[in-house]
């Protein structure tokens, strides 16, 4: 199902080198994530097609945690691309990183939807990417949080095609806002939790 675009949807600077540095959870200077880094350039020669490739290795190559029930939480991009799992949030870490990497502008964005439809009061934050398109001069929002039966996100600019479309009736909402750099919030829930199981207990349920 394609997604509308929230109606304000805005990078939090218009300073384009925000979304192209490293830190240290984005830690895409890191030798492993250079090394995979390098096979992007080799593969795509366009901006757009180089952003595609990246964005299926992500979704596709690193299984959610949830999916198959992990046994560790992963944080920064380089510990997603060692152990070769995390849950939307180090996905998203590691999808930007590989963006960065390659020169292509990306930043954080977040969601506040039902965990579990059989709870529909239980709410939780889901994370995902938006990427800086120069062809196309305009943002796209990507979710690499992997697909799977009723879950189906692809890489289809100009339009929107994520893994969640909101549904406002039950208290979900896109947050307008692209973030240069993960949620604290989020990041200190994944750097304390020692196991996915003790991670979904303690998943912030929205941003501060």
């Amino acid at each position: 199902m394609v997604a509308a675009a929230p109606a304000i949807f805005l990078p939090e600077t218009q300073d384009v080198r925000a979304f192209l540095t490293a830190s240290e959870i984005v830690d895409f200077e890191h030798p492993a994530i250079q090394t995979v880094s390098k096979t992007f350039h080799e593969r795509s020669q366009t901006e757009v097609k180089r952003a595609q490739v990246i964005y299926d290795w992500v979704r596709d190559r690193i299984p959610h945690s949830f999916d198959i029930e992990g046994k560790i939480v992963t944080c920064k991009a380089s510990e997603v691309l060692q152990h070769r799992e995390g849950i939307c949030f180090a996905k998203a870490h590691l999808l930007a990183a590989l963006l960065r990497s390659v020169g292509i502008p990306a930043g954080f964005c977040y969601q506040r939807l039902v965990f579990d439809d059989a709870q529909p009061g239980y709410l939780t934050l889901h994370g995902l990417n938006a990427v800086y398109l120069r062809d196309l001069q305009r943002w796209i929002r990507l979710d690499a949080r992997g697909n799977k039966p009723g879950v189906q996100s692809e890489f289809n600019p100009p339009k929107e095609q994520l893994a969640y479309p909101v549904r406002p009736e039950l208290r979900e909402l896109d947050y307008p806002t692209i973030y240069a750099q993960p949620s604290a919030s989020v990041v200190r829930s994944l750097q304390t939790s020692p196991t996915p199981s003790q991670l979904a207990a303690h998943l912030p349920v929205e941003l501060p």
